[in-house]
């Protein structure tokens, strides 16, 4: 695979994608974004270890194939457990550098679902913005559901504000088990937001196979060549979901295996 641009295979997936870099090809008729469900995964099925701990899964080849991805997007959808347990920077770091007379690379927008502000004023994300070298995150909290009072919200609300968090608070009712994916989604269309890459974590992926009607247009999925046991965590894949997608490629990246999919509908 080059590292020099992106792989081949990754482009074809995404064809009918628009432009990060323009809105002229945006079909109108759209209500949400674009939305790829991207992820690393053992033989076994497993994204996360026990306790939801974080696992390094990917070759250091699909590692770099996934930061390609990241350029090809607008932004990159996480939940507030992976930003608690990995501390993400959700950039495009590995890619390879270029000269002053080059363009930068695309850098996608770091979208959390984070619906108590529980990210911490200190991590990555944040530090990143403040330091000019990453794009501002934006947090999507929801008005229901809280488990602290008022006044505490209030405070992380004005501290992450502080940091250089933007919140967007959804005033919807759910059920604590169910995420509101249709309502997050057209609230980033109506953002701006074009396409967006959903890498975790279990409950976050879970949520958006399960979602009906299909939200998922294309699914990016790395194969470890490894088992990580019956104690890893799994996203819960019911077969009827799974129903909804055809393979469209497979490619050895490294000792990965990448495989590509489409929605059917």
């Amino acid at each position: 695979m080059t590292t020099r641009s992106p792989p081949p295979f990754l482009v074809s997936a995404l064809s009918n994608y628009p432009s990060t870099a323009s809105d002229s090809d945006v079909d109108s008729s759209r209500t949400r974004p674009f939305v790829t469900l991207t992820f690393a995964q053992s033989i076994d099925a497993k994204i996360a270890g026990e306790n939801s701990t974080q696992l390094i899964l990917s070759g250091k080849e699909s590692m770099l194939m996934t930061h390609w991805m990241r350029t090809m997007h607008d932004a990159i959808l996480i939940g507030i457990g992976t930003a608690l347990n990995d501390d993400p920077q959700l950039n495009t770091r590995y890619l390879p550098p270029r000269s002053p007379a080059q363009p930068r690379y695309h850098l996608p927008r770091p979208v959390i679902l984070d619906t108590d502000l529980r990210l911490p004023t200190t991590c990555k994300l944040l530090k990143n913005y403040q330091n000019g070298t990453g794009r501002r995150p934006w947090l999507i909290c929801f008005g229901h559901g809280l488990q602290f009072d008022i006044v505490e919200w209030e405070r992380r609300y004005d501290a992450l504000e502080k940091a250089g968090a933007k919140i967007i608070t959804l005033q919807v009712y759910t059920p604590q088990s169910k995420l509101p994916l249709e309502k997050i989604l057209q609230a980033l269309h109506t953002a701006g937001i074009r396409s967006v890459m959903i890498e975790g974590g279990a409950r976050v992926i879970g949520s958006f196979f399960k979602q009906t009607p299909p939200v998922v247009d294309n699914i990016v999925v790395t194969v470890a060549p490894i088992f990580v046991g019956e104690k890893g965590i799994s996203y819960g894949l019911p077969l009827q979901q799974a129903s909804g997608f055809k393979h469209m490629h497979s490619e050895l990246v490294g000792n990965d295996t990448v495989v590509t999919l489409t929605a059917t509908n």
